[in-house]
Protein backbone atom coordinates (compact mmCIF):
# COMPACT_ATOMS: atom_id res chain seq x y z
CA UNK A 1 0.00 0.00 0.00
CA UNK A 2 1.09 3.57 -0.69
CA UNK A 3 0.64 6.60 1.58
CA UNK A 4 1.47 10.17 0.60
CA UNK A 5 2.22 12.74 3.27
CA UNK A 6 3.42 9.91 5.51
CA UNK A 7 6.01 11.86 7.50
CA UNK A 8 3.62 13.36 10.08
CA UNK A 9 0.02 13.71 11.23
CA UNK A 10 -2.79 11.65 9.74
CA UNK A 11 -0.55 10.04 7.11
CA UNK A 12 1.94 8.87 9.71
CA UNK A 13 -0.80 7.43 11.90
CA UNK A 14 -2.35 5.61 8.92
CA UNK A 15 1.05 4.09 8.21
CA UNK A 16 1.19 2.81 11.79
CA UNK A 17 -2.31 1.36 11.53
CA UNK A 18 -1.65 -0.49 8.27
CA UNK A 19 1.72 -1.71 9.54
CA UNK A 20 -0.03 -3.01 12.66
CA UNK A 21 -2.10 -5.17 10.30
CA UNK A 22 1.03 -6.55 8.66
CA UNK A 23 1.03 -4.44 5.48
CA UNK A 24 4.27 -3.55 3.74
CA UNK A 25 4.26 0.11 2.79
CA UNK A 26 5.36 2.67 0.26
CA UNK A 27 5.93 5.90 2.21
CA UNK A 28 6.00 9.16 0.26
CA UNK A 29 6.84 12.64 1.57
CA UNK A 30 9.46 15.36 1.16
CA UNK A 31 11.42 14.59 4.34
CA UNK A 32 13.51 11.47 3.78
CA UNK A 33 14.89 11.46 7.34
CA UNK A 34 11.41 11.35 8.89
CA UNK A 35 10.38 8.60 6.51
CA UNK A 36 13.44 6.54 7.44
CA UNK A 37 12.68 6.99 11.14
CA UNK A 38 9.10 5.88 10.60
CA UNK A 39 10.14 2.89 8.48
CA UNK A 40 12.63 1.79 11.16
CA UNK A 41 9.97 2.13 13.85
CA UNK A 42 7.47 0.04 11.91
CA UNK A 43 10.00 -2.66 11.03
CA UNK A 44 11.09 -2.99 14.66
CA UNK A 45 7.52 -3.00 16.01
CA UNK A 46 5.63 -4.97 13.36
CA UNK A 47 8.25 -6.60 11.16
CA UNK A 48 6.96 -4.78 8.07
CA UNK A 49 9.08 -3.41 5.24
CA UNK A 50 8.77 0.05 3.68
CA UNK A 51 9.91 1.56 0.40
CA UNK A 52 10.82 5.21 1.01
CA UNK A 53 10.22 7.73 -1.74
CA UNK A 54 11.35 11.24 -0.84
CA UNK A 55 9.49 13.41 -3.33
CA UNK A 56 7.94 16.87 -3.40
CA UNK A 57 4.46 16.06 -4.63
CA UNK A 58 3.71 19.73 -5.28
CA UNK A 59 6.09 19.50 -8.25
CA UNK A 60 4.70 18.62 -11.70
CA UNK A 61 5.67 15.11 -12.73
CA UNK A 62 6.01 13.85 -9.16
CA UNK A 63 3.06 11.46 -9.48
CA UNK A 64 4.61 9.83 -12.54
CA UNK A 65 7.89 9.48 -10.65
CA UNK A 66 6.19 7.70 -7.75
CA UNK A 67 4.34 5.35 -10.09
CA UNK A 68 7.53 4.60 -12.01
CA UNK A 69 9.38 3.73 -8.79
CA UNK A 70 6.71 1.29 -7.61
CA UNK A 71 6.60 -0.28 -11.06
CA UNK A 72 10.38 -0.72 -11.08
CA UNK A 73 10.18 -2.30 -7.62
CA UNK A 74 7.45 -4.66 -8.88
CA UNK A 75 5.03 -3.49 -6.20
CA UNK A 76 1.29 -3.93 -6.68
CA UNK A 77 -0.40 -1.02 -4.94
CA UNK A 78 -3.71 -2.41 -3.69
CA UNK A 79 -4.35 0.50 -1.32
CA UNK A 80 -3.65 4.11 -2.29
CA UNK A 81 -3.89 6.81 0.37
CA UNK A 82 -3.82 10.34 -1.06
CA UNK A 83 -3.16 12.22 2.16
CA UNK A 84 -0.56 14.85 1.26
CA UNK A 85 -1.83 18.41 1.18
CA UNK A 86 -1.34 21.86 2.62
CA UNK A 87 -3.20 25.13 3.15
CA UNK A 88 -2.35 28.81 2.91
CA UNK A 89 -3.79 31.45 5.24
CA UNK A 90 -4.55 35.04 4.26
CA UNK A 91 -6.37 37.19 1.74
CA UNK A 92 -6.19 35.58 -1.69
CA UNK A 93 -5.07 38.80 -3.44
CA UNK A 94 -2.08 39.04 -1.11
CA UNK A 95 -1.06 35.39 -1.01
CA UNK A 96 2.07 34.21 -2.76
CA UNK A 97 1.02 33.14 -6.25
CA UNK A 98 3.57 30.34 -6.57
CA UNK A 99 2.42 28.86 -3.28
CA UNK A 100 -1.20 29.06 -4.46
CA UNK A 101 -0.34 27.09 -7.56
CA UNK A 102 1.70 24.54 -5.61
CA UNK A 103 -1.29 24.05 -3.34
CA UNK A 104 -3.53 23.28 -6.31
CA UNK A 105 -0.86 21.03 -7.81
CA UNK A 106 -0.56 18.98 -4.62
CA UNK A 107 -4.13 18.95 -3.31
CA UNK A 108 -5.81 18.46 -6.70
CA UNK A 109 -3.53 17.62 -9.61
CA UNK A 110 -1.17 15.13 -7.96
CA UNK A 111 -4.06 13.42 -6.15
CA UNK A 112 -5.94 13.06 -9.44
CA UNK A 113 -2.83 11.92 -11.31
CA UNK A 114 -1.93 9.23 -8.74
CA UNK A 115 -5.50 7.97 -8.70
CA UNK A 116 -5.57 7.74 -12.48
CA UNK A 117 -2.21 5.93 -12.61
CA UNK A 118 -3.04 3.26 -10.02
CA UNK A 119 -6.77 2.79 -10.61
CA UNK A 120 -6.54 0.85 -13.92
CA UNK A 121 -4.16 -1.62 -12.27
CA UNK A 122 -6.62 -2.15 -9.42
CA UNK A 123 -9.45 -2.66 -11.88
CA UNK A 124 -7.41 -5.24 -13.78
CA UNK A 125 -6.84 -7.17 -10.52
CA UNK A 126 -10.49 -6.59 -9.53
CA UNK A 127 -9.52 -5.40 -6.08
CA UNK A 128 -8.28 -2.22 -4.50
CA UNK A 129 -9.04 0.63 -2.13
CA UNK A 130 -8.42 4.35 -2.45
CA UNK A 131 -8.57 6.79 0.46
CA UNK A 132 -8.60 10.48 -0.44
CA UNK A 133 -8.18 12.85 2.49
CA UNK A 134 -10.30 15.98 2.09
CA UNK A 135 -11.63 18.08 5.00
CA UNK A 136 -14.84 19.45 6.46
CA UNK A 137 -13.68 22.52 4.51
CA UNK A 138 -14.99 20.67 1.46
CA UNK A 139 -18.58 21.45 2.41
CA UNK A 140 -18.34 25.26 2.22
CA UNK A 141 -16.40 28.27 0.97
CA UNK A 142 -13.55 29.47 3.17
CA UNK A 143 -12.55 33.13 3.19
CA UNK A 144 -8.90 33.58 4.22
CA UNK A 145 -8.18 30.07 2.93
CA UNK A 146 -10.03 30.34 -0.37
CA UNK A 147 -7.82 28.03 -2.43
CA UNK A 148 -7.54 25.34 0.24
CA UNK A 149 -11.29 25.09 0.77
CA UNK A 150 -11.86 24.96 -2.98
CA UNK A 151 -9.30 22.18 -3.45
CA UNK A 152 -10.91 20.08 -0.74
CA UNK A 153 -14.33 20.54 -2.35
CA UNK A 154 -12.78 19.08 -5.50
CA UNK A 155 -11.41 16.09 -3.58
CA UNK A 156 -14.80 15.34 -2.04
CA UNK A 157 -16.78 15.60 -5.28
CA UNK A 158 -14.16 13.76 -7.33
CA UNK A 159 -14.10 10.93 -4.79
CA UNK A 160 -17.87 10.59 -4.61
CA UNK A 161 -18.15 10.54 -8.40
CA UNK A 162 -15.60 7.81 -9.03
CA UNK A 163 -16.88 5.82 -6.04
CA UNK A 164 -20.18 5.64 -7.90
CA UNK A 165 -18.47 4.74 -11.18
CA UNK A 166 -16.61 1.86 -9.52
CA UNK A 167 -19.58 0.08 -7.99
CA UNK A 168 -19.38 -3.65 -8.61
CA UNK A 169 -15.73 -3.59 -9.75
CA UNK A 170 -14.08 -4.74 -6.53
CA UNK A 171 -12.45 -1.32 -6.14
CA UNK A 172 -13.72 1.24 -3.63
CA UNK A 173 -13.05 4.93 -3.02
CA UNK A 174 -13.44 6.59 0.37
CA UNK A 175 -13.17 10.29 1.14
CA UNK A 176 -12.08 11.16 4.69
CA UNK A 177 -13.20 14.60 5.90
CA UNK A 178 -11.53 15.60 9.16
CA UNK A 179 -12.08 18.88 10.97
CA UNK A 180 -9.25 20.72 12.74
CA UNK A 181 -6.64 18.12 13.69
CA UNK A 182 -3.46 18.34 15.75
CA UNK A 183 -0.77 18.09 13.06
CA UNK A 184 1.85 20.39 11.51
CA UNK A 185 -0.81 21.63 9.06
CA UNK A 186 -1.77 24.79 10.97
CA UNK A 187 1.88 25.72 11.54
CA UNK A 188 2.66 25.48 7.84
CA UNK A 189 -0.51 27.43 6.98
CA UNK A 190 0.55 30.17 9.44
CA UNK A 191 -2.72 29.98 11.37
CA UNK A 192 -1.75 28.85 14.87
CA UNK A 193 -3.64 31.87 16.25
CA UNK A 194 -6.84 31.16 14.33
CA UNK A 195 -10.08 31.14 16.33
CA UNK A 196 -10.80 27.73 14.81
CA UNK A 197 -8.29 26.06 17.13
CA UNK A 198 -9.95 27.54 20.23
CA UNK A 199 -12.85 25.15 19.78
CA UNK A 200 -10.66 22.09 20.06
CA UNK A 201 -8.92 19.87 17.55
CA UNK A 202 -8.99 16.10 17.19
CA UNK A 203 -5.85 14.01 17.49
CA UNK A 204 -4.41 12.53 14.32
CA UNK A 205 -4.65 8.93 15.54
CA UNK A 206 -8.41 9.15 16.10
CA UNK A 207 -8.94 10.66 12.66
CA UNK A 208 -6.74 8.00 11.05
CA UNK A 209 -8.66 5.20 12.78
CA UNK A 210 -11.95 6.68 11.52
CA UNK A 211 -10.59 6.83 7.99
CA UNK A 212 -9.21 3.30 8.17
CA UNK A 213 -12.49 1.79 9.35
CA UNK A 214 -14.45 3.60 6.64
CA UNK A 215 -11.95 2.54 3.97
CA UNK A 216 -12.12 -1.11 4.96
CA UNK A 217 -15.92 -0.94 5.02
CA UNK A 218 -16.01 0.63 1.55
CA UNK A 219 -17.86 3.77 2.67
CA UNK A 220 -17.78 6.62 0.13
CA UNK A 221 -17.52 9.44 2.71
CA UNK A 222 -16.65 9.66 6.39
CA UNK A 223 -16.62 12.81 8.53
CA UNK A 224 -14.41 12.29 11.56
CA UNK A 225 -15.95 13.39 14.86
CA UNK A 226 -19.58 13.95 15.84
CA UNK A 227 -19.21 17.71 16.18
CA UNK A 228 -17.58 17.95 12.76
CA UNK A 229 -20.39 15.85 11.29
CA UNK A 230 -23.02 18.13 12.81
CA UNK A 231 -21.28 21.25 11.52
CA UNK A 232 -20.95 19.80 8.03
CA UNK A 233 -24.63 18.87 7.97
CA UNK A 234 -25.73 22.29 9.24
CA UNK A 235 -24.14 23.92 6.21
CA UNK A 236 -26.71 22.22 3.97
CA UNK A 237 -29.61 24.05 5.62
CA UNK A 238 -28.11 27.51 6.15
CA UNK A 239 -27.94 30.46 3.73
CA UNK A 240 -24.67 30.28 1.84
CA UNK A 241 -23.73 33.91 2.57
CA UNK A 242 -24.17 33.30 6.28
CA UNK A 243 -22.11 30.10 6.13
CA UNK A 244 -19.30 31.96 4.38
CA UNK A 245 -19.40 34.80 6.91
CA UNK A 246 -19.26 32.38 9.83
CA UNK A 247 -16.38 30.50 8.19
CA UNK A 248 -14.41 33.72 7.94
CA UNK A 249 -15.08 34.50 11.62
CA UNK A 250 -13.65 31.14 12.62
CA UNK A 251 -10.61 31.60 10.39
CA UNK A 252 -9.71 35.05 11.69
CA UNK A 253 -6.84 35.46 14.10
CA UNK A 254 -8.04 35.75 17.67
CA UNK A 255 -7.40 38.95 19.61
CA UNK A 256 -4.40 38.82 21.91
Amino acid sequence: MLITGASFGIGQELARIFSRDGCNLVLVARNADKLRQLAAELEKKDGTRSLILASDLSAPGSAAYVHDQTTRADIDVDVLVNNAGFGQFGLFAGNDLEECMQQIQLNVTTLTHLTRLYLPEMLERKRGRILNVASTAAFQAGPLMAVYYATKAYVLHFSEAIANELQGTGVTVTCLCPGPTVTEFHKRANMLSSRMLQFGAMDARTVAEDGYRALMAGKPVVISGLRNWMLAQSVRFSPRRMVTAVARKFQEVRNR
